[in-house]
This record gives structure tokens, sequence and C-alpha cells, in this order.
């Protein structure tokens, strides 16, 4: 309980290239530099894919580390992430269960100015197996 973990990372142009030939996401606000400043964003944003990948990386990698994977997720985008942001992602222990290998998170990305761009919570299961050997 209590345990805390962070990542950062910069976000570029390419991230939002490779996550719309993995998911075939062209939302013009991704792509269209002319219509995304017309919108209310007023200019390019990130996917909300890339940003809570930064919070996959953290979870299988840092804490609760390798053989991780989500169970749930409850998150909140509260701003716009463009290229060229700098993102931490943090995680927090808020539960454990003692009958299973699963995990209670706090979680949060905040940008370099320190604004939320994303936060909420999460359920972790780890695989003992893969947990025993890291």
């Amino acid at each position: 309980m209590g345990d805390s973990a962070t990542r950062t990372r910069e976000v570029r142009a390419r991230d939002i290239e490779l996550f719309t030939e993995l998911t075939g996401d062209r939302n013009p606000l991704h792509h269209d530099p002319e219509l995304a400043a017309r919108s209310r964003f007023g200019g390019i944003v990130v996917q909300g894919g890339v940003t809570s990948g930064l919070l996959n990386a953290l979870v299988a990698e840092d804490l609760p580390g390798p053989g991780s994977v989500f169970l749930s997720v409850s998150w909140r985008f509260r701003a716009p992430v463009r290229p060229g942001d700098v993102l931490t992602a943090r995680a927090v222990v808020t539960s454990v269960r003692e009958d299973k290998p699963v995990t209670g998170l706090d979680t949060s990305i905040t940008n370099q100015d320190g604004v939320v761009v994303l936060d909420g919570s999460a359920v972790v299961w780890r695989d003992p197996a893969v947990a025993a050997l890291t």
C-alpha cells in the first residue's frame, strides 16, 4: 500500500503515425492541422491510446511489474496532449488482494507544465509465474 512509480516520455508526431497504423484511427483531429486548428482543441491532439499507453508501460515494467495486465480501468481524459509534450505517468498502490495477485492503483498522467491530462484508477492482475522469474 502506498508504493508508487513514475515513467516519463516525450510524445512525438511519429507516435500518432504509429498508433494510426496499428489501429486505423484516422480522426482528423490527429492528422489534419488546418481542421484541428479550427476545433475546440486549437491544434493537433495525440490519440488517447498513445497517452494512456504510458500507463501500460508503467504497469508492465515498474509497478506491479512484468506479468501484469489490466483487469479494469476508469480513466478521465482531462486535457489535450500534443506532439512535443513530455508526459509523466504515475501509479500509486491503493489496495492489494491477499487471496489473489490483484492490485488496485490510482493513476495519473501530467504534462511538462504539471497539467493533469489523464487521471483515474486501475485494477491489475500479475501472473505469479512471470513475477517469480523477475
